[in-house]
C-alpha cells in the first residue's frame, strides 16, 4: 500500500420496476426488474437513482429503489455507530 486511505465502502443497490398497484411495492414483472447498479456511496446511488426516476416520469407504476446493502451485510454496524 502507498498510504492512501479509501472512504469506507457503503454500499447501495439502485433499481426498479412497473408496480402491479400503486399503493403496493409488489412488481408487476419480476423478470423485467431494471437493476441500475452497486455504488460505493448514498451521493452516488442518488444521483443513478434520481436520473432512472426522471427517465421514467411519465410512467406511475414505474418505480425506483435505493437499498442500503451496507446495513444488510453488516447489520450491527448501525447499532454499534449508535452506541
Amino acid at each position: 500500500m502507498n498510504g492512501e486511505t479509501r472512504p469506507k465502502q457503503l454500499l447501495h443497490l439502485v433499481f426498479g420496476g412497473e408496480l402491479s398497484r400503486l399503493d403496493d411495492v409488489e412488481f408487476a414483472d419480476l423478470d423485467t426488474l431494471d437493476i441500475v447498479g452497486i455504488y460505493p456511496d448514498y451521493k452516488s446511488a442518488y444521483a443513478a437513482w434520481r436520473a432512472k426516476a426522471q427517465q421514467t416520469v411519465d410512467n406511475a407504476r414505474m418505480r425506483y429503489f435505493i437499498v442500503h446493502l451496507h446495513r444488510l451485510l453488516d447489520p450491527d454496524a448501525t447499532s454499534r455507530a449508535a452506541g
